[in-house]
């Protein structure tokens, strides 16, 4: 007999054929009969266009009444673009919502309360997968900004390059391939112009072969200088897109307005600094190689903290090695002077 987790996982196919990079989650969403037959099968193919759940109750049209839908996100109670999706089930005479992930949205959540209160039978399951294909917008929505990761690759003390300014490689090849299938899945990497005109970066998503991957994401340079011309961020199908402004808040903020859910730092210690005292760094990826330089760069800049009662203290949340180097994930157990919504 199939079980709903069997149901979530096509849901979930279903789900990951939406936009991998859009202001809306990917959803997916299919109709079950009382037989345990699918009936039919939606999933939201990005903002504007139907969600998921009316995308199969389209399809199935009168045979929609009487099934259970098994989504991968709690349906909304809220008129957006398109109406409540919530009330579309209800209307189609859906006897049955299976749902994996709660909606962290205060504006569209609700809407599986609302369903049990009209007699429909509401259940929720926890599915890994389903949480990890939103798990960005989730995170997203509840910062009510784009989830920041500062990507620092260091030496043993802490050098971002040697005396003479040279930086190429301080981590191993494993290492620069982990950092290129992180780039591949974040909606967003950010530099400052410092960088941009000092390394002339591509910022770009790389396979093992070196060959760029057809989806690429936003490459962005904040900063009020010009950059060079010829440089590698002005060439390409999508020139990077440059913001004028030092201000992180105002960075992220534009981000939002493009649907980024997830921004990578990759600049220099200035950007980061900047970001890390407006409060806007969600989490640290250091990759450390064994090695020592004794000068030159450091990778943090300046915090402004005087005595060690301040110390900035984060927690390791995860240690993996990487070819010959470590992969160290951390998140602020404090963020100095965090941003505010008004």
């Amino acid at each position: 007999m199939t079980t709903h987790t069997e149901h979530l996982e096509l849901a979930l196919a279903c789900a990951r054929q939406g936009p991998a990079r859009d202001p809306n989650p990917r959803v997916g969403c299919v109709l079950v009969d009382a037989d345990g037959q699918v009936v039919a099968r939606g999933h939201h193919a990005g903002a504007g266009t139907p969600h998921a759940e009316v995308a199969a109750l389209t399809a199935a049209g009168p045979r929609a009444r009487g099934t259970t839908a098994y989504v991968t996100l709690e349906p909304c109670n809220h008129h957006g673009r398109t109406g409540p999706c919530a009330q579309a089930l209800h209307r189609a005479g859906v006897a049955g919502v299976v749902y994996a992930v709660a909606d962290p949205t205060a504006r569209a959540a609700g809407g599986a309360a609302w369903l049990a209160g009209q007699g429909v039978r509401v259940e929720q399951q926890d599915h890994p997968g389903a949480a990890e294909l939103v798990a960005d917008w989730a995170r997203a929505a509840v910062l009510g900004r784009p989830h920041v990761t500062w990507k620092v690759a260091s030496t043993l003390d802490g050098r971002v390059a040697a005396a003479d300014g040279t930086s190429r490689w301080i981590t191993s090849a494993p290492a620069r391939q982990d950092g290129h299938d992180l780039r591949a899945r974040v909606d967003a990497i950010v530099v400052g112009t410092g960088t941009a005109r000092t390394d002339d970066p591509a910022l770009t998503a790389r396979g093992a072969d070196g060959t760029e991957l057809a989806d690429q994401p936003l490459r962005v340079v904040v900063g009020k200088s010009d950059l060079a011309p010829g440089a590698r961020l002005t060439s390409g199908t999508t020139p990077a897109l440059q913001l004028r402004t030092h201000d992180p808040v105002e960075v992220l903020a534009t981000l939002a307005e493009r649907g980024v859910h997830s921004v990578l730092l990759e600049g220099g210690p200035t950007l980061a600094g900047a970001f890390w005292a407006a409060g806007c760094v969600d989490e640290l990826l250091v990759y450390l190689a064994p090695a020592l330089l004794g000068a030159g760069p450091s990778a943090v800049p300046d915090l402004g903290i005087a005595t060690v009662t301040d110390t900035a203290r984060l927690d390791l949340v995860d240690v993996a090695r990487v070819g010959p180097d470590l992969r160290l994930r951390l998140v602020p157990l404090t963020t100095p002077h965090p941003h505010q919504e008004d």
